[in-house]
Parts: C-alpha cells; structure tokens; sequence
C-alpha cells in the first residue's frame, strides 16, 4: 500500500496524468485590482489550486479572500498552517505570515521578512517550486521593487511555468519588469488573456523532460549590515540578481536594500532633529539661569542647534535625500564590481 502525505499525495500519484495545476500568484501595488481581474475569468471547473500573496499591512485584517470570493466564481480563504490543498479554491496568505507549501498541505509561518515583507513572494514561489516542481506555475503581477523574481527563478529551474503581467498595464510595473529582466519568462500577458493560460495549463500533462536542478549561487560576505537585525550579511547572485541575507534569514535584493537603507536613515535623521530640538531647548533653559557671559555662549549654541534641526527638516520635507541614497547603493554595486 502507497501511503499518501495528503489530499493530493506527494507530487508523484501513480495511475493519474499530472498537470500543471498548483498556481502561485504573487503582487504588491495595484494588486487587489489585478486580482479582482484575473479571478473573475476563472472558470468554475478550474482543476488547480490558487495561492496567492499580496503584500499588506500586518496590523489591520485582510479582507481579500472576501473580495476574490464575490469577483470570482471560485471560493477564496485565508490559508491556515497544515490545511490540505484542495483544486478549485484560492488560498490567500494571512497578514504577518508567509504562505509556504509542502507536498499536499499548507504551511503559514512567522519567518524572517524578506524585502521588508511578510507575507513576501518568493517564500511561496520557492516552495512550491520545491513541493511540485513542474506542476508549478509562477504568475507575477503589478508591484513595486522586484519581489517574486527570485521564486520566479527556482519555479523555471524545477521546470515550472513562468507567467508575467505585461508592465504596460500594470499600475507599478517594477516587479513584472524585473521578472523579465532576469528570468526566462515564458508568457508576458495581458491580465485578461492569463486567466485562460492558467485554465489551460491546469489541463496539460507535464511533460517527461529531464529537468535540471535549481543552480546554487555564488555566495561571498557582504560589507552591509541587516537593516532589520543590523547583523553580518552574504551576498549572492544568481541569473544577474543580487539578493544579501543575513545569518537571521532576512533577505533583500539590491532595490529592496537601498529602499529599506532609505527607511533606516530617515529614521536616523529625524532622531537626529529631535535631538537637535531637545538640545536646543535645554541650552535656552540654562541660559535663562547662568550669568550674562555664559547665558550669551548658550543662547549662541541654542541658535546653532536651531539652525542644524531647520536643516536638515528640510532636507527630509524635501524627499531628495532619498533618491540620493538609493542610488548611493546602487554606485557603489557598480564601483566595487568595475575594480574586480
């Protein structure tokens, strides 16, 4: 007797054609549109199962898998940890958790954001490209930075399909555009004509092709720090992604570093303005309690702190800091790899 691990066995049931039938889809900005979209040209008999991962806020509930539910004919949920995986129905990562996944279940885990993000992308696109291999198909939609290029890989090197919303349409295009820069996506659609692919794939046979195993990337310690943990990182790069993790399990990619770099220093700045505020205020109280040679030195220092704090408040108002110390990573990437 053939012990199966769940409702759909282990990736390898005897006596039953596979398909392509295990979806996941991956957004950030613009996504909820995107979706409400692409669920509604789903077909009542789809033979799959939809994942899902939308990037939202870890403090207010999701009410997504309601939303995908009325715009679809498909029921949606929010996924819990060890459900089966059922064909014909939408499981949505829950706020604060990554939606991960093994042969016949659902895992839903508090792990180490990845790009600032949990529910984040690519732990979902990297196991089910693990769980399924070929059977897995990688959908990535509108979204900011390049979260889901990744997972995109791995999905395409355990011989899985990979799908992209055409940039054109999408409200951020940046993480159909990355997807295409560095993997070798099969289909670049329309929202509209990728509802159809994924019907289709659902009931195509998987090929008997020998398939490759995911290439390991080069990996060197890296000169930054974790911005969530500050601790010691590794760089790598695999197909021309640079992606920095550190030993906690945070990943960035080169975008997602320079952006969460750019939290990390306006945060500093401000502390530095208030600190600058408190200063100043402080000086002007001894000042109004010391003798008339001291009081002028600590008006003067009062003044001085005035004048830093209104600085660099209005460098931070200004937002050109910003765009500045993105690109500040990014040279620096470029520099260091010319010198090599």
């Amino acid at each position: 007797m053939i012990r199966k691990k769940g409702p759909r066995g282990n990736g390898k049931v005897s006596g039953k054609q596979q398909t392509r039938d295990i979806i996941a889809i991956g957004a950030s900005a613009g996504g909820v549109e995107a979706l409400k979209t692409l669920v509604s040209g789903f077909s009542p008999d789809l033979a799959a199962s939809i994942f899902v991962v939308l990037h939202v806020s870890p403090f207010y509930p999701s009410v997504l898998p309601d939303i995908l539910t009325r715009f679809g004919p498909l029921p949606a949920v929010h996924a819990r940890n060890g459900d089966a995986i059922l064909p014909g129905r939408i499981y949505v990562a829950p706020p604060d958790h990554h939606l991960t996944l093994e042969p016949g279940f659902i895992r839903t885990v508090r792990g180490p954001r990845e790009n600032g993000h949990r529910p984040a992308v690519d732990p979902l696109f990297r196991a089910a490209a693990r769980a399924y291999g070929p059977r897995s198909v990688g959908v990535v939609l509108t979204g900011a930075l390049d979260c889901g290029t990744a997972g995109l890989m791995s999905i395409k090197a355990r011989g899985g399909v990979a799908i992209v919303q055409d940039p054109n349409e999408a409200l951020s295009p940046e993480m159909p555009q990355n997807a295409i820069k560095h993997v070798r996506v099969d289909h670049i659609l329309p929202l509209a004509k990728i509802s159809s692919l994924l019907a289709k794939l659902a009931r195509e046979p998987v090929g008997r092709e020998v398939v490759a195993m995911e290439t390991k990337p080069i990996k060197k310690r890296s000169v930054f720090t974790c911005p969530e943990c500050n601790g010691s990182m590794v760089e790598s790069e695999r197909g021309g992604l640079i992606q920095f993790e550190c030993h906690v399990g945070h990943v960035f990619s080169t975008d997602g570093m320079a952006a969460a770099q750019a939290e990390e220093l306006e945060a500093a700045l401000w502390a530095g303005v208030r600190a600058l505020e408190e200063s100043e205020e402080l000086a002007r109280r001894m000042a109004s309690r010391s003798d008339r040679k001291l009081a002028a030195r600590l008006v003067e220092k009062a003044e001085g702190m005035r004048t830093h704090a209104q600085l660099l408040q209005k460098m931070l108002l200004g937002g050109d800091w910003m765009l500045s110390s993105a690109e500040t990573v990014k040279e620096n990437r470029l520099v260091r790899k010319k010198r090599k």
